[in-house]
């Protein structure tokens, strides 16, 4: 039987799970290209080489031998166009390549909207290495005052490292609170009050960017806010306001586009045996209630890796993502969120927000009014077992059962204190209701957690 040659495009969280899924099912040829970097490397690292808490070679999940064992071949190169009639990739450099089958896992590039001046020295975003090592030489030049546009996650862990030098870091947020569009108000202003009281970002809210100015050498200066007119002078300057689907290079080339990549529920794009997934595909319909179209998360690009590796080794398997999930890191505080929590409360929903009255530690829950079943999970400093929430949220089990067995869904480390029983007494005053503090058998718990594994 004649043998297949895939090659993938890009070498991130999704084209690199591809590659691995399909060589576990299939010994037909496998190439990934990647003009950024040689191998693949944890990109939500970034910010730790940068403040010297790990090596680029420690970001690395697999050691440099693993692509030649498995037969995985890797070519670093940037691709210009494709040819999809001839079943052509061609480069920056070198000859073009044929594919039998193709998969674009392209990624984002950081958003810019047109402003004056943002192509000068010392503007980028956090994406790529390049971006890091932008920013490293910035760093050699001198920086002494950075603002940063963007009130998402990419703009916090800008932030945190460049603190981390000791520059001086201003924050722009059109919002009237830090990442209002996607936090409820109390869980936004604590988040917001932790970075202006601990770790003195100045975070103007409700500021947009109006203009960016450079000096004799093209270098940032300053920036001029759009509302006020006041300019803030700076040596650099973060662009975080979001990512898109890196596709411009596929612009032109009879390949359905609209903001990303348009695909199905099986990643297939229009054109015949090209795939797309990660942060660069576009479902033509959503994949999930409340789902986005567009799921540019580390956890969403891996389920479409395994999903479309199996489908290119025949077994044709639809991408069900299932119940939401994300994570990440305020400085010193840790979120998780799970389910639907969504900024403003819908009518047939109840919320119930808990908060440390001394610490930066909060949890709220968001459940329906009339069956009391768990909707949406936040959690800040408090650290959940995410297969447990998935199976309650999967399950729809109830807010009630969930914090019954609270001690059970927690797994913060030794010496950390266990809030369930402070958490439980004021959601039982709160709606005058009884739950008591229980715990799971934890043979059922070791089940529940090594499902995923067999």
């Amino acid at each position: 039987m004649k043998s297949s040659h895939t090659v993938i495009i890009g070498n991130g969280i999704s084209g690199v799970t591809t590659a691995r899924h399909l060589r576990k099912r299939s010994n037909d040829p496998i190439t990934i290209i990647s003009g950024e970097s040689d191998h693949f490397y944890s990109r939500t690292a970034l910010m730790y080489i940068f403040m010297g808490h790990m090596r680029y070679k420690d970001t690395k999940p697999y050691e440099d031998s693993f692509w030649k064992k498995n037969k995985i071949n890797l070519r670093k190169d940037w691709v210009t166009k494709i040819d999809f009639e001839n079943q052509l990739v061609h480069f920056h450099q070198g000859n073009p390549m044929k594919y039998d089958k193709l998969v674009l896992a392209t990624g984002s590039k950081p958003n810019k909207f047109g402003w004056t001046g943002q192509e000068s020295l010392g503007v980028q975003g956090l994406y790529s290495l390049q971006d890091l090592e932008s920013m490293e030489a910035a760093m050699k030049r001198g920086v002494k005052k950075a603002v940063i546009v963007g009130g998402g996650l990419i703009g916090v862990e800008m932030a945190e490292m460049l603190q981390s030098r000791g520059v001086e870091v201003c924050f722009l947020v059109r919002e009237s609170r830090f990442w209002g569009n996607v936090l409820p108000r109390e869980e936004a202003e604590m988040i917001g009050h932790h970075m202006v009281k601990d770790h003195h970002v100045d975070l103007r809210l409700e500021k947009n960017l109006d203009s960016i100015q450079a000096d004799e050498e093209g270098w940032v200066k300053s920036v001029k806010i759009k509302e006020t007119g006041e300019i803030i002078e700076c040596d650099f300057l973060g662009l975080t306001p979001g990512v898109s689907p890196n596709i411009d290079f596929l612009k032109d080339s009879g390949l359905d586009l609209d903001r990303g990549i348009m695909v199905n529920e099986y990643l297939e794009t229009n054109k015949e045996n090209v795939y797309a997934l990660g942060d660069c595909a576009q479902f033509l319909r959503p994949p999930g209630k409340n789902r986005r179209n567009i799921e540019q998360v580390w956890y969403t690009g891996r389920m479409m890796g395994e999903c479309l590796g199996k489908t290119l080794s025949g077994n044709k398997t639809p991408y069900k993502p299932g119940v939401w999930f994300n994570s990440a890191k305020f400085f010193d505080i840790e979120y998780q969120t799970y389910g639907w929590v969504f900024p403003r409360q819908e009518e047939d929903q109840t919320t119930f927000f808990w908060k440390h009255p001394k610490k930066d530690i909060a949890l709220r829950l968001v459940f329906k009014t009339q069956s009391n079943q768990l909707l949406g999970v936040n959690a800040f400093g408090i650290r959940l077992r995410h297969q447990l929430l998935d199976e309650i949220l999967s399950s729809k089990g109830s807010a009630r059962e969930f914090l019954r067995y609270f001690k059970d869904y927690v797994f913060d480390p030794e010496f950390f204190t266990n809030h369930g029983r402070e958490i439980v007494k004021e959601y039982n005053q709160e709606f005058e209701d009884f739950v008591e503090l229980k715990s799971k058998s934890w043979n059922r718990i070791k089940t529940v957690l090594n499902k995923n594994l067999r």
